[in-house]
């Protein structure tokens, strides 16, 4: 019996793969995925996706469908302690050939010594781990421990499988909302799928809001339980650079609009303006460098005035910036060229200076040879011939 205190969205989890909706790519037919549970044959494994795309639900489908000991732990609020309690439990499991699956929410909240100290219970096959995380697990999850689980990428679910999940709450008379006679029109259901972003549990407990308000559930009830725009925006996550890398390549691709949307998606998230400003100051000449020169002067004025006004006044100064790079011929010669710099830098290392090019403030210096044999250019009308390269780098072009 399923406590109906908790949840609408833990209390209509599905327990077959069958009744799992959306992750087509990793879960349909024929997918590695699913033939591995079909057959009990599963890899620890770690899923990557934002939150509300089934994370949670897959992982426990999988233990009921395998019919493994499903042991649950969130790494925001457990230790090593806990750890040692679970496997305690699944060496016992063993003696009785039962296989013991360990999730773990937030995997990428536990530390080095926390993943660490799971390594060699994955590796031994003691546990099957399926960790959950919303963060980019190459970067926040420990190389050893990555390399013994597969990584399976979670995307928002759709909008179609978000009315359907839904639809699967209205109906279930046993858990979900199906006694209280609830009258939602499809109109409604669409565009509470849509406000979700992606995010069943945030649909569902919308959905569960709105139905403790009134049986009579229209469009501005939905917005009403929101109470906010939902947009999944991470400022020190993966989904901050997905957009910033968005928002350049559009620049950089001379694609006002598609750029406008990006910073917007970025400010309307929360985003730092100043952060959005000093990401345009470097474009400026990155992207488009000698092309067009004033392109540097629009992105400071624009950084100093966000410094200035702050959001939200300086959307606009913002989105005024944006376009401009996005309509400026474009050159990324300067950047190539110290990229090459950079090349021969590493190759040559710390090249001497050319003896003629040296300063000679002191007698001894001049007696040495430094700037002997300089050519001054005004003298010659800037036309003289003179070598200003180390002589490994003579008449190497770094510019066109």
């Amino acid at each position: 019996m399923i406590n109906a205190n908790l949840p609408l969205a833990s209390r209509i989890r599905p327990k077959k793969i069958d009744d799992f909706y959306g992750q087509e790519e990793i879960i349909g037919k024929g997918k590695l995925l699913r033939n591995a549970i079909q057959v009990d044959k599963l890899p620890s494994m770690i899923f990557w996706g934002p939150p509300g795309s089934g994370k949670t639900t897959l992982a426990s489908i999988i233990a009921e469908q395998t019919k493994s000991q499903f042991e649950e732990i969130s790494a925001v609020s457990s230790g090593l302690k806990d750890l040692r309690d679970i496997i305690l439990k699944a060496k016992e499991n063993i003696k009785i050939n039962k296989k013991t699956i360990l999730f773990i929410d937030e995997i990428h909240r536990w530390n080095k010594k926390q993943q660490d100290g799971l390594l060699p219970y994955v590796e031994r096959g003691i546990v099957t781990l399926i960790g959950a995380t919303t963060e980019n697990p190459s970067f926040e999850v420990r190389s050893a421990l990555l390399s013994r689980c597969r990584v399976f990428v979670l995307k928002c679910l759709s909008k179609d499988s978000i009315i359907k999940i839904i639809n699967r709450a209205l109906l279930d008379k046993e858990n979900g909302l199906g006694n209280l006679n609830l009258k939602i029109s499809q109109e409604t259901i669409s565009v509470l799928a849509q406000m979700s972003n992606g995010d069943a549990r945030s649909a569902l407990s919308a959905l569960e809001y709105a139905s403790e308000v009134n049986t009579d559930i229209n469009t501005e009830l939905i917005k009403e339980a929101f109470q906010k725009s939902h947009l999944m925006y991470d400022k020190n996550g993966d989904e901050h650079y997905n957009i910033i890398s968005a928002l350049h390549k559009s620049m950089r691709g001379s694609d006002p609009s598609a750029a406008l949307y990006w910073l917007a998606r970025m400010l309307e998230g929360g985003e730092e303006p100043l952060y959005i400003a000093r990401r345009l100051v470097r474009f400026a000449s990155e992207d488009i460098g000698l092309a067009n020169s004033r392109a540097l002067e629009q992105a400071v004025a624009a950084h100093q005035a966000c410094h200035f006004l702050g959001m939200p006044e300086c959307n606009v100064i913002l989105a005024q910036a944006v376009v401009y790079m996005a309509k400026c011929k474009k050159s990324n010669e300067l950047y190539a060229a110290y990229n090459k710099i950079k090349v021969d830098i590493e190759k040559y290392g710390n090249l001497p200076v050319p003896m003629h090019i040296r300063n000679a403030p002191t007698n001894l210096m001049r007696d040495l040879g430094y700037g002997g044999g300089y050519k001054y250019s005004p003298d010659y009308g800037y036309t003289e011939k003179q070598d200003y390269l180390p002589e490994e780098l003579k008449n190497r072009k770094y510019l066109k």
